[in-house]
């Protein structure tokens, strides 16, 4: 006979009750309970009370018991609410009592209360069960926050900090897979786990929250009643109360990570788990399983007749095949994203990273992705096009299906989406290994369709990190991980599949490619895996995964983690996010409801009208995702959506608005920085809310300081929408519906040196044009009258992009100042740096006017303009009539103005404004020696015209051209407008930001359009 033998209680019914009556004055019912060491009683008591009476094993040590005593004191003290048994004492009051067995053995007792239920282990665990069984855990350890006893402190084989010792029992596993498999847990143990031990948070804990210790309730199994048995509660680290829990809720169940990760929330519900005791989580499940089935072995001469040890040895070993199968790193992001963590920590990094830094990214493909005209290639639809490429049984043919759909219906992208559910994925290598009889169908990369040999770019620098062809069928093909390492950015992965083998000859592990380096081209069927050709595009916030390991199909059920793991990578690719929700209505109702609410008579840009729904710097995005360079809206003068301008604006809007008639900083700063860019003699500002405001006031002060009404414009001049304005813009009157000149209005000819007579030697353009005016000023003062004043663009552009010629404003205002009149500048369109050399393109012509008019730029979308004169017209105006403007210099639009300002300076944009629009004219010039049709390049900073001709020597207008080159344009996905009395020059206003970048994207464009229209 051993000493378990010996020291076992063995006590009888009927002594039992009589140590029941005796010691603690109670009758009634008792049967006998299972337990591995210690004799156990359900006593149901005569007047219907429940209690378990415990006879300990005689070689536990009186410490233990002293021990468990202690801790249930604790627990009833502390949390007395917590469904755990509670200890009766004894007749003379003490927890414990003593009893000698036939064998002359004295043993220990205890009497406790009953804790009604069934065991976990006779029921669905459900994951509401496993949650709430966590949330016990977290309760009854935050408890025993500050408990210690010696009796915690002892040795004991279930003690996680020595689940090594199992390396010790191997001998007893006949087996050699199976000790294979166990070596696998323990190696990695004692290399990467037990060190780590020692540095995590240690506490008293159950130890032992196996599924027969934990009780719920019997009509609702769904809740937990109680837990039990605190025979082998021990100080341990504080993540081992999970990882037992956690390793017998997994046994059987469908998905044990997933039990797992239920119980780790309900516990960090209660008791805040730390990332670092989450990443050993799995490994410390693991082994509880190993050491379960080595202890089992080792003692598989005492368990007959007692299923406590047994019981659960075959699932434990299904278990821990199943673990063995398992990506550690994707069970252990399960478990931290379950807890609130970030799957990997830094994934969130990434992908804030690359959200606030895309704009600055390298186009993916020839040009940006969201340019293309995309459509998306959902697999789940029977009568889309590229059904055949979901099936992946005739890649051929699939493509060939697809690029006829492309042709016919304009798309230049397909776009398969992250998320997608796809049936297609039905091979074994989809069978789930976390989940039993689970498939993963859920699309982790983006898929980018185009022609086999479209080449692809890295987006931003990246190092080489493998290449490698994947041989299986429906595989990757040729697959290359790419490692970045930006600044202020976690590392993370990009993944190219199905790609050219030619990349493996050029691109070895540990090439350097910079922004914009080509990374491969899109491969063919028979190189790419089986597919028709298109690019996986998948990115790992995991920087330490390998190719063959990036998950890129996933379970449904997980999609959360996956997605923390694996973000869509459609921003990295450059896809707007538009692309994939589209909202409000349709085109079509957009443009009958303007029919039916809106005056008639506003115009729709291009022959298919665009839905803009966002403006992002350069860019203008559609209701379908797709982004339009804009050349052409010169409002959003540094950028639509400027931060600086926006934040600037919220700022000050969440302050205070007001009018002028109250002091503020802000009008009186603004007025300071943007009278000091132009020359001394403009002095005095006034704010308005448009040009058109700002045009009607400087006619007012033009009459207050002359008395005079007669006006000297330019043929097909435009300046406002009041009808003051019309009646002084040629280019209103002159056209249908307008009603002819006024009589006080006087037409000067175009000063357009392209048009000039062939016999006007160059150098005497401007004296020429002036001439026109001359005429105008001699005939009115034929007729007794004077000019009042003389108002132009400094540079035409509704006249066709027109720049005056040298010294043309030069002449025309000696005569109308000689004559008594003002100098009006409209710089409206032109103004704020965007001729590059100068502030103001007044100025390009050596002359400083008398009032000067600006708006459109000047609050970058925002509605501000202003007027600048001099301080003798504007002592002239104040002539006792209050000038007053509700929103003209609020605090708002005077902040915006600012922002503009400093964005302007700060960003040094009048020297980009000249650089790039340097090199878009040389791009102009070498298309022209290519392209007949382009008659004049003309340009200044990023303003640019080119004007389109049917015959060179005549000049003739092009004016069908024209329309179909911009409409063409618009398709290749770049903004721009047509100007000129016939409509024939291409108008081009970019934003200052424009880069050199985006002057070769609109210069490619363009090249292309003249191709495609005059082929």
């Amino acid at each position: 006979m051993n000493d378990m033998m010996t020291t076992t209680p063995d006590f009888s019914h009927e002594d039992a009750a009589r140590l029941l009556a005796e010691h603690y004055g109670l009758d009634g019912t008792l049967s006998r309970l299972d337990s591995e060491r210690d004799q156990n009683f359900k006593v149901i008591a005569a007047d219907g009370r429940t209690f378990i009476l415990k006879i300990v094993n005689a070689a536990e040590p009186e410490i233990e018991s002293d021990f468990q005593t202690a801790l249930l004191s604790h627990i009833a003290h502390h949390a007395p609410d917590l469904p755990v048994p509670h200890i009766h004492p004894t007749l003379t009051g003490h927890a414990l009592a003593e009893a000698t067995s036939r064998r002359g053995v004295r043993h220990l007792m205890r009497l406790v209360s009953w804790i009604p239920g069934i065991p976990l282990a006779e029921t669905p665990r459900s994951q509401t069960a496993l949650e709430e069984l966590g949330r016990l855990l977290g309760r009854f350890d935050a408890a025993l926050k500050g408990f210690m006893h010696a009796g915690a402190l002892r040795d004991l084989d279930w003690d996680i900090r020595h689940a090594g010792r199992s390396a010790e029992r191997l001998q007893h596993i006949a087996d050699a897979a199976d000790r294979a498999l166990l070596r696998r847990f323990l190696d990695r143990f004692e290399a990467e786990v037990a060190p780590r031990l020692a540095t995590l948070r240690a506490a008293v804990i159950h130890n032992d929250a196996n599924d027969w210790n934990v009780l719920v309730a019997e009509g609702d199994h769904d809740h937990v009643a109680g837990l039990i048995d605190f025979g082998d509660a021990l100080h341990n680290p504080v993540i081992a109360e999970v990882a037992i829990a956690a390793a017998y809720a997994g046994l059987d169940h469908a998905d044990p990570i997933g039990a797992a990760a239920a119980i780790a929330k309900g516990f960090h519900a209660e008791y805040p788990l730390l990332g670092e005791e989450l990443d050993l989580l799995f490994d410390l499940i693991a082994m509880r399983l190993v050491s379960s089935v080595t202890i089992s072995a080792s003692r598989s001469a005492h368990i007959d007749g007692n299923p406590y040890l047994s019981i659960s040895e075959k699932p434990a070993w299904t278990l821990l095949r199943k673990l063995d199968r398992m990506s550690r790193r994707f069970a252990t992001a399960i478990l931290r994203r379950a807890c609130g963590f970030e799957a990997v920590e830094g994934a969130s990094a990434v992908g804030e990273w690359i959200r606030q830094n895309r704009k600055t990214f390298a186009p993916l493909l020839d040009k940006p992705a969201a340019t293309y005209p995309a459509e998306l290639v959902p697999y789940r639809d029977p009568q889309h096009p590229m059904t055949l490429i979901s099936a992946a049984a005739k890649p051929h043919e699939a493509q060939a299906i697809w690029e006829e759909h492309c042709r016919e219906h304009g798309i230049g992208l397909g776009i398969g989406p992250w998320g997608e559910a796809r049936s297609v994925y039905s091979g074994d290598m989809f069978v789930s290994k976390l989940i039993d009889r689970t498939r993963r169908t859920r699309h982790l990369g983006l898929d980018l369709f185009m022609a086999a040999g479209t080449r692809v770019y890295t987006p931003i620098a990246a190092t080489v990190k493998s290449v490698e062809i994947e041989k299986d069928p429906l595989g990757y093909g040729c697959l290359i991980a790419l490692e970045h390492r930006p600044e202020g950015c976690p590392p993370f992965v990009s993944l190219w599949g199905h790609l050219a083998h030619e990349a493996m000859d050029r691109l070895k592990p540990g090439d350097r490619l910079e922004a914009g380096a080509l990374v491969a081209e899109m491969g063919v069927p028979e190189e790419n895996g089986g597919w028709a050709p298109h690019l996986h595009l998948q990115l790992s916030t995991d920087a330490s995964l390998p190719a063959s390991e990036i998950l890129g199909v996933g379970e449904e059920r997980y999609l959360d983690v996956w997605a923390e793991l694996f973000p869509d990578a459609s921003a990295f690719a450059g896809i707007a996010r538009e692309f994939y929700k589209r909202q409000g209505r349709s085109h079509e109702e957009i443009v009958k409801l303007r029919k039916q609410l809106l005056i008639p008579n506003l115009s729709i840009s291009y022959d298919r009208p665009i839905k803009f729904v966002r403006g992002e710097g350069v860019w203008l995005i559609d209701d379908r995702g797709r982004a339009y360079l804009d050349c052409f809206n010169n409002v959003c003068h540094i950028g639509h959506a400027h931060p600086a301008v926006v934040e600037a604006m919220a700022r000050q809007a969440a302050t205070l608005n007001t009018n002028t008639r109250y002091l503020h900083d802000n009008i009186v700063a603004y007025a300071e920085r943007l009278t000091a860019t132009l020359p001394k003699e403009l002095t005095v500002a006034g704010f308005v809310n448009s040009g058109s405001e700002a045009n009607t006031l400087a006619l007012r002060m033009m009459r207050a300081h002359t008395g005079r009404e007669n006006a000297v414009v330019i043929d097909w001049a435009y300046h406002g929408t009041t009808q003051e304005l019309i009646d002084i813009s040629p280019y209103k009157f002159q056209r249908k519906g307008g009603k002819g000149k006024k009589p006080h209005v006087h037409v000067a000819c175009v000063p357009d040196s392209y048009h000039a007579p062939a016999d006007w030697p160059m150098e005497e353009h401007g004296k020429r044009y002036a001439e026109s005016v001359a005429e105008l000023i001699a005939a009115m003062q034929a007729k007794g009258e004077a000019p009042g004043f003389f108002l132009a663009e400094s540079i035409p552009s509704v006249a066709g992009q027109v720049f005056l010629p040298e010294g043309y404003l030069k002449e025309v205002y000696r005569m109308i100042r000689d004559a008594g009149g003002v100098c009006i500048a409209d710089e409206v369109q032109v103004g704020f740096g965007r001729v590059g050399s100068h502030w103001w393109a007044f100025e390009t012509q050596g002359v400083v006017p008398d009032i000067v008019t600006m708006g459109k730029p000047i609050g970058d979308g925002h509605p501000l303009a202003a007027v600048v004169t001099t301080r003798e017209i504007a002592d002239s105006f104040n002539n006792g009539m209050e000038y007053f403007n509700t929103f003209g210099g609020n605090p708002v639009s005077c902040a915006v103005g600012l922002a503009v300002l400093d964005v302007i300076e700060g960003e040094n944009l009048r020297r980009n404004a000249l650089e790039v629009g340097n090199h878009l004219m040389a791009g102009f010039r070498e298309m022209a020696t290519r392209h007949e049709a382009i008659g004049d390049v003309r340009g200044m900073g990023l303003f640019l015209g080119i004007e389109l001709v049917t015959n060179r020597k005549t000049k003739a207008p092009a004016t069908e051209l024209a329309r179909a080159v911009s409409n063409g344009a618009r398709q290749r996905g770049v903004l721009m407008g047509t100007e000129g009395p016939h409509d024939n020059v291409l108008k081009m206003r970019p934003p200052m930001i424009f880069s050199k970048r985006d002057a070769d994207h609109l210069l490619g464009a363009l090249d292309d359009t003249f191709v495609a229209v005059t082929a």
